[in-house]
């Protein structure tokens, strides 16, 4: 049995659980192979992700943010004690007690974005492009975990796998995302300051997640303005990024959905795990980055619009961000990532 422990709810977004299920959709896909794939998740809206999604899925209903309270319900997952087990977990709470104990029921492989400390693990996945491999050996040099590492990993879906985006001469749509959550309604500040700054002929796509307290009140503005763009339950993002000429992101999985088709962006970070990519993307010119909003929001503001002011009055600039991006990702890396859990 492959088992998947992951959540995604209105407190910690939806990333981490998308990211697994396009592993665990890669995992489907492979040929000449059969996996029995379970969802284990703290909540019902994290099963709910999954189990649209035709995934089977055990609910744990356990305390949000420790998962050591969880460990006496393990047994209770579906035939657990049947082996051998891979399990993938996607968690920021995991502690090495919680590792060492569900070890117990298969070979654990992490998503680790950070890097930061060694855990008893099987394997260890970062799929960032900034992930060090001497840094990991150096961490992990006393064990026999296995490394993943780099933007050759980056699952996405394979909408993403196409390479047809174009740069346009002139910057008309401009797409605002980030992330399922937005409790502080980041993306409805963003649109504010950089409409005011930008100027007018532009048309504005926000990507209003399902965990977004104010989707009401961002309908609302789009019902009011005809340049403002409301998108819910987008199912062809990949076609939706095509057609804007650069975007706004903050600093998860959709970087790599941009950069895998090439379309320009200003990115920022709005939590400590994602400083280290926005810093990357920055740093090597891939692309703008307006810093960290979490510590200082007003400065991000400010930067984000005249990053974005720039990019539309440069087709040069845009061109350049456009293919370095593309030399982060080919878009595969969830197949990889299937390849290298299907093992035995």
């Amino acid at each position: 049995m492959f088992i998947v422990r992951a959540d995604g709810n209105a407190k910690i977004g939806a990333g981490h659980m998308m990211r697994c299920l396009t592993i665990a959709d890669a995992l489907s896909a492979q040929r000449n192979e059969s996996k029995e794939i379970l969802f284990v998740c703290g909540d019902e809206h994290s099963a709910d992700l999954a189990g649209n999604r035709g995934y089977e899925v055990f609910v744990l209903e356990s305390e949000s943010g420790n998962l050591e309270t969880e460990l006496s319900l393990w047994p209770r997952i579906p035939e657990i004690e049947k082996e051998p087990n891979e399990i993938l977990v996607d968690s920021y709470f995991v502690t090495d007690r919680y590792l060492r104990e569900i070890g117990k029921y298969g070979r654990v492989t992490l998503l680790d974005d950070m890097g930061e400390k060694c855990f008893p693990v099987r394997r260890i996945i970062n799929y960032n492009a900034f992930a060090d491999r001497p840094h990991y050996v150096e961490l992990y040099g006393n064990t026999d975990t296995e490394l993943i590492l780099g933007s050759a990993y980056v699952p996405l879906r394979p909408q993403f796998h196409r390479k047809s985006y174009c740069v346009r001469e002139r910057a008309e749509n401009v797409l605002i995302t980030t992330g399922g959550g937005d409790n502080d309604n980041i993306a409805g500040r963003i649109l504010k300051r950089v409409e005011g700054e930008a100027g007018d002929g532009l048309d504005y796509h926000l990507i209003i997640g399902n965990f977004n307290p104010h989707f009401e009140e961002m309908r609302t503005l789009g019902e009011q303005y005809d340049n403002i763009h409301i998108h819910h339950n987008v199912q062809d993002m990949a076609g939706l990024m095509e057609q804007c000429d650069l975007a706004i992101t903050a600093g998860g999985s959709t970087v790599y959905e941009l950069a895998a088709l090439g379309v320009p962006f200003v990115c920022f970070s709005y939590a400590e795990n994602q400083e280290k990519l926005t810093d990357f993307l920055g740093r090597e010119g891939i692309a703008l980055a307006a810093g960290a909003y979490h510590k200082d929001p007003e400065g991000v503001l400010n930067r984000i619009a005249e990053q974005v002011t720039a990019l539309i009055n440069n087709c040069e600039l845009r061109d350049r961000c456009s293919l370095r991006e593309r030399k982060l990702t080919d878009g595969l890396g969830a197949e990889r990532l299937a390849e290298v859990l299907g093992v035995r």
